[in-house]
């Protein structure tokens, strides 16, 4: 459960209890929670723990209690499992078990069983290809084939029959936050609220509400179109499979073929990237042709340069770049369109590829409720290093990585209209 923390449609729980009711044995939950994280902070951690707490209730009314562990992973389960306060001591178990050809061992001196489910895409990431997609043309046709098999109904958690004899502390998710060694000046949003019952109504909202059958408005900024799911899928409060499966309902229209393409071929991408590729977050992670482009380009003049400080208080000649970037530091969330350009732009404005790579980073993970994830890390390797993408028109700093200008995004959306609904405190004049 560290990465999908909910009680519901949750594969790697279902298969637990499964295992769980054929041993006739207590199922239990360990969430491991290091805390210990500097470079992350009260609007991340505040959203994923006050979202755990309603998580651990719904398993509480399930007889599925959870404990919390502090520390490393591995070495908490460790401690967990061969602590007295688990309820019974562990020196050895059974050989490893292979469990769709992934293998894992939580301690040199401790050998269990360890099952590995992806419950957190739709099809596991290892099904779909056993190697990083060149782009979404290639990957496409290999989820279209297994979909079928694997978008299915989803078995419901029952209540579990046997209990286990030690009991958890209570959880108290606003004396645990106090604990936390974070970044505390990045605040907690109020435009969402954290959890499983959220999410849903999150779900239910953007259907009865902001599902455009068009498609027309949803790359316009100024328009509430987007699901706003994005953080609840992040931390794993709803089900990427229960979202599809509900969108399939719907009648047949271009909103709903463009929003289950970036939920599940886009979305499936992005992890595909990070899963294969180590260096997903380094300019070594860029396919070929952009890296000789980019070396090309990279002493090429530069009209603007800033520092990583002027890129975050939002300190740079464009307003629209501003506006993007204020919208994200007060809001924890850019709109998608606008994370393009915003990206595109630290490119331009930076002195090397590889800076404006870590500024990029640095910003989406410290300040979006979905930072961290490979959404977020692929989508700046597309905006920056052509990852996904093809060789453009070579022009200067980009080279043949794709460009994006002001103008074209005037010809997208009210430009003026955006700025002043997200009060960009800079003065300079747009460009």
């Amino acid at each position: 459960m560290q990465r999908d923390r909910r009680s519901i449609d949750n594969w790697a729980l279902i298969y637990a209890q499964m295992i769980a009711l054929e041993k006739k044995v207590p199922l239990l939950v360990l969430y491991s929670l290091n805390g210990d994280f500097s470079s992350s902070n009260l609007r991340q951690y505040g959203f994923m723990i006050k979202g755990l707490s309603e998580t651990i209730e719904n398993l509480r009314q399930k007889n599925i209690p959870c404990f919390i562990a502090r520390g490393n992973a591995t070495e908490s389960v460790v401690q967990f499992l061969t602590s007295e306060k688990a309820g019974f001591l562990v020196t050895d178990f059974s050989p490893l078990k292979v469990y769709k050809n992934r293998t894992s061992k939580v301690s040199k001196s401790l050998s269990i069983p360890v099952h590995i489910v992806d419950t957190h895409n739709i099809i596991p990431i290892w099904f779909t290809s056993d190697k990083q997609e060149y782009a979404a043309y290639t990957i496409r046709s290999k989820i279209h084939k297994k979909i079928d098999e694997f978008l299915t109904p989803i078995p419901r958690i029952v209540n579990h029959p046997f209990s286990f004899s030690k009991k958890p502390e209570m959880f108290r998710a606003d004396e645990l936050i106090e604990t936390l060694n974070i970044d505390r000046s990045v605040a907690e949003v109020s435009w969402v609220k954290p959890g499983e019952a959220s999410a849903n109504e999150t779900l239910q909202s953007f259907i009865k509400n902001r599902f455009d059958q068009s498609d027309v408005l949803r790359n316009d900024p100024n328009q509430n179109k987007l699901s706003n799911l994005s953080p609840f899928l992040h931390f794993g409060q709803i089900s990427a499979q229960r979202i599809a499966l509900t969108i399939n309902q719907l009648e047949d229209s271009s909103m709903k073929d463009s929003f289950l393409e970036q939920l599940i071929v886009r979305r499936e991408l992005s992890d595909n990237f990070c899963y294969y590729n180590n260096f997903y977050d380094s300019f070594h992670g860029f396919p070929k042709w952009a890296q000789t482009t980019l070396d090309e380009h990279r002493y090429d003049e530069r009209e603007y340069v800033y520092n990583p400080l002027q890129f975050e208080n939002a300190e740079t000649h464009d307003n629209l770049w501003n506006a993007a970037q204020t919208q994200m530091v007060e809001k924890g969330k850019m709109h998608g369109f606008l994370r393009m350009y915003w990206a595109k732009k630290i490119l331009e404005w930076s002195p090397s590829p590889e800076s404006a790579l870590q500024t990029a980073i640095d910003l989406n993970d410290k300040y979006e409720l979905d930072g961290r994830d490979p959404n977020g890390y692929t989508g700046i390797a597309w905006s920056i290093g052509g990852v996904h993408d093809r060789p453009w028109f070579e022009r200067s700093i980009f080279g043949k990585v794709r460009f994006m200008n002001y103008n074209g995004c005037k010809r997208k959306f009210n430009v003026a209209e955006f700025i002043n609904k997200n009060n960009a405190h800079n003065a300079h004049k747009s460009v």
